[in-house]
């Protein structure tokens, strides 16, 4: 089968960069994409977004590529395509509770069609034709809780819950999409799969406690769950519960708890570093008691001690100094606006949510950042007695270096489009 890229290239703030080259699942998403497919396909074309489609007499799979989908969805999606043997485009019923609430909001990739939204990813059996069927895959969502929160700080709210799917699809629009992909539909989709096949499979489960006895391990701290690579040192008083992934030439220290994560390779994590359903870049560094928690950390990122992000994306090659602190929750319960698809602020439907930080920032120690607020890629930022609390979103311009003496030592390497280099102020 061929595979047919249509290209999405605007720039995903505050990264600047597009959604294909940002990394979901710690991994880059055209890769993630690739990977995915390559069961389906031998071979592939890439086009501008607006381009004609090749006549072609041959089964086709077409689809953008700032979207996000899991081997489950994609599984689903051409095996119901191949057997109804026409042209086919996913999408989403407005019911479908994982889509609704997490997917749509903030996003500008869907096409309304009645009570459907039409996705950017079609099969056509004998090449491109006019007349497409729509195909709905149900996501199967789960309502998973994580805390509950009195009604009195609540407001309408009482449980914060996520609509955790077991087949994953969604547009990467805005950096909450981000989160929402790693988090929601990535490790949260993980772990509510490992509690159904445990409740359904009697041979796992029976597996699991057998290899738990053997190496005199916790069920959960087993090598069926914890998958470690190559070159990892482990001290023996770090907690890591799975389903947990650790890449190769990883560093853990003493006291460290880990729980449903993604740790990348190269990675160094020192004592007391308490991480939760997060995804922890390539080379990134975390010193002693850095918490996570619904995070994203890009390849090559550093958290400095005693910092703590809630539900933020930070991307590469950034800094964050000591004590820092990302708030999620609005001390008055008014909505949550975050950056959609159009970089305009609009509800986020979400009752907590952190912030971003994009490529290549300094951010010094001691700030405190509001909830969904941005700090856009290259940005200095050094607490002052002017500037401690981030309370709006940061664009270059905002950046602290411009009137350092050295400015020219940092570099502008992710540049917002139609915006000239300020490198000389």
């Amino acid at each position: 089968m061929l595979k047919i890229i249509l290209q999405a290239p605007r720039p995903i703030p505050p990264f600047n960069e597009p959604a294909r080259d940002l990394r979901i699942q710690n991994v880059p998403l055209w890769l993630w994409q690739r990977n995915l497919l390559a069961p389906y396909v031998t071979k592939e074309m890439e086009l501008p977004a607006n381009a004609r489609l090749p006549l072609l007499r041959e089964p086709i799979m077409v689809y953008r590529d700032n979207l996000f989908f899991d081997e489950f969805y994609i599984q689903e999606f051409i095996s119901q395509s191949v057997k109804l043997g026409r042209p086919t485009r996913a999408a989403f019923s407005v019911d479908d509770l994982a889509f609704r609430e997490h997917a749509l909001p903030l996003s500008t990739s869907y096409t309304p069609a009645g009570n459907l939204y039409l996705v950017d990813l079609w099969y056509y059996p004998n090449g491109p034709e006019a007349d497409v069927d729509p195909l709905v895959i149900d996501m199967q969502a789960r309502e998973v809780g994580y805390y509950h929160v009195p009604s009195y700080m609540a407001g309408e709210r009482g449980d914060l819950v996520y609509q955790v799917p077991l087949r994953a699809l969604m547009a990467i629009d805005c950096w909450t999409h981000v989160f929402i992909a790693d988090g929601v539909f990535g490790l949260f989709g993980r772990g509510v799969r490992f509690e159904d096949r445990l409740k359904k499979d009697l041979g796992f489960k029976l597996d699991l406690i057998l290899t738990a006895l053997y190496e005199g391990r916790q069920l959960l701290e087993c090598s069926k769950l914890v998958k470690i690579g190559k070159n990892v040192v482990i001290d023996p008083h770090a907690v890591i519960h799975g389903p947990t992934t650790i890449g190769d030439n990883v560093t853990i220290g003493a006291g460290a708890v880990i729980e449903n994560c993604i740790i990348g390779n190269n990675v160094n994590i020192s004592q007391d570093v308490q991480l939760m359903l997060s995804v922890v870049g390539d080379g990134t560094f975390l010193p002693f008691r850095a918490a996570l928690f619904m995070t994203t950390i890009m390849d090559n990122s550093m958290v400095a001690q005693n910092t703590c992000l809630q539900m933020c994306v930070v991307g590469r090659n950034t800094f964050i100094g000591a004590g820092s602190t990302f708030t999620d929750y609005n001390l008055i319960p008014a909505p949550i606006k975050a950056l959609d698809g159009n970089n305009e602020l609009k509800n986020s439907n979400r009752p907590v949510l952190g912030g971003a930080v994009g490529h290549n920032c300094r951010i010094g120690a001691g700030m405190i950042v509001y909830p969904a607020r941005t700090i856009e890629s290259d940005v200095v930022l050094a607490a002052s007695k002017e500037r401690r609390v981030i309370d709006k979103d940061i664009k270059y311009e905002d950046s602290d270096h411009h009137k350092m003496r050295n400015a020219h030592l940092h570099k502008h390497l992710y540049p917002r489009r139609g915006v000239k280099d300020l490198e000389s102020w």
